[in-house]
């Protein structure tokens, strides 16, 4: 009986899972996002790019060839960018956030950037994750 109550489990959340996101042509992104795309990653190409209900939020999600993941809101602006352990290019970036790392960590580079509801996380080449507010007020490092 468990294992049917823990086979029943693993199949809805795998339904859950698969509806949660759904493959996409690139030219069914928002265009705020393909436009976001061509300006700052015309160095690679997409990989994969998926429509997603990540935690109840519509919004979208790309992979490029380079390993970079990118997720938009739902209207086309950028949310996250995630170049694992490699610099991700920065001119999107508030110039105050770009300001301070220059003056407080002038040898590392931005490798991940994520908008949260109240504030935005950067980490760093060297592993150190910095918040910021959504204006770009520095607020603590982790």
């Amino acid at each position: 009986m468990k294992t049917k109550i823990a086979f029943a489990a693993l199949l809805l959340g795998l339904a859950v899972s698969a509806n949660a996101q759904k493959k996409i042509e690139t030219t069914e992104l928002p265009k705020a996002a393909q436009e976001f795309l061509q300006k700052h990653f015309s160095h690679t190409s997409i990989e994969v790019a998926k429509k997603d209900a990540e935690h109840g939020e519509k919004g979208y999600e790309v992979k490029l060839k380079d390993g970079t993941e990118v997720e938009f809101w739902k209207d086309g602006s950028y949310r996250e960018v995630d170049g694992g352990k490699n610099p991700i290019p920065t001119a999107f970036i508030p110039d105050s956030i770009k300001d301070y790392i220059a003056k407080n960590y002038p040898n590392e580079k931005i490798t991940h950037i994520d908008y949260g509801h109240k504030d935005l996380d950067v980490d760093l080449t060297n592993g150190i994750d910095l918040e910021f507010t959504k204006e770009g007020k520095f607020l603590k490092a982790d």
